[in-house]
C-alpha cells in the first residue's frame, strides 16, 4: 500500500526517472528502425514507379519519403534530448549528494566546535600566558630579594677600605725608607737581575694603580 505521508526516498527517485529515461530512447531507437524499413520500402515503390513511367505516383511517394526522412530526423534530436536530460539528471543527483556531504561536514565541524568550545581554550591560553608572566617576574623578584638578603653590602665597602688603608701604609714606608736607600747596581740583586732600582715616581704611580682597582 502507498503511504502518501511517507517522504519520497531521493535515491529512488533517481533510479526512477533513468528507468523511465532509458524507456523513451529504446521507444524512439525502435520508433527509427520503423521509419527506416518504410523509407526503403519507399524507395522501391518509387523506382519501380519510375521504371513504369508513373510520374504521378512517383511524386506522391517521393512527398512521402520527403516527410518520413524528416520524421527520422526529429528521433535522432529527440534521442539527443533524451540523454541530456539523462545526464542532467546524473549530475543533479551528484550534486544533491555532494551537498548532504557538505552538510554532514557541517554538522560535524558544528559539533566539534561545540566539544571543544573554542572560546574557552583561547582564554585558557590567555590565562597561561598571564601566569607564566606572572610566575617570571616573581621568580625575578625572588631572586633580586635573595641577593640584598645574601649579599651584605657592608663587607665590599669594608673590604676596600682596608685594602687603600693597607696601600697607604706601605706607601709611607716605602717612601721614608727610599730616600736613604742606595741605588741598587746594575745585576746586583742575585747577580742576575738587569733593570734598574724603583725611583719615588714609580712607586707612587704604582700605588696610584692599585688604588685606581
Amino acid at each position: 500500500m502507498f503511504d502518501w505521508f511517507s517522504k519520497p526516498d531521493p535515491k529512488e527517485e533517481q533510479r526512477q526517472v533513468d528507468r523511465q529515461l532509458r524507456k523513451a530512447g529504446r521507444d524512439i531507437e525502435r520508433d527509427r528502425r520503423l521509419l527506416e524499413r518504410e523509407e526503403k520500402k519507399l524507395e522501391l515503390e518509387i523506382k519501380k514507379n519510375a521504371k513504369d513511367g508513373n510520374k504521378e505516383a512517383c511524386k506522391v511517394l517521393a512527398l512521402q519519403l520527403v516527410r518520413l526522412r524528416k520524421q527520422k530526423n526529429n528521433t535522432y534530436a529527440a534521442n539527443s534530448k533524451i540523454q541530456g536530460i539523462g545526464i542532467q539528471n546524473k549530475m543533479m543527483s551528484a550534486n544533491a549528494k555532494l551537498a548532504e556531504s557538505m552538510g554532514v561536514a557541517g554538522r560535524s565541524m558544528a559539533e566539534m566546535n561545540r566539544i571543544l568550545k573554542p572560546e574557552q581554550i583561547a582564554a585558557n591560553v590567555n590565562a597561561f600566558g598571564r601566569e607564566s608572566m606572572k610566575m617570571n617576574m616573581t621568580d625575578e623578584m625572588i631572586n633580586d630579594t635573595l641577593d640584598d638578603i645574601l649579599t651584605e653590602s657592608g663587607d665590599e665597602e669594608e673590604s676596600d677600605n682596608i685594602i687603600t688603608q693597607v696601600l697607604d701604609e706601605i706607601g709611607i714606608e716605602i717612601g721614608g725608607k727610599m730616600a736613604a736607600a742606595p741605588t741598587p747596581e746594575r745585576g746586583a740583586i742575585g747577580g742576575t737581575s738587569k733593570d734598574k732600582g724603583l725611583t719615588d715616581e714609580d712607586i707612587e704611580a704604582h700605588l696610584a694603580k692599585l688604588k685606581a682597582l
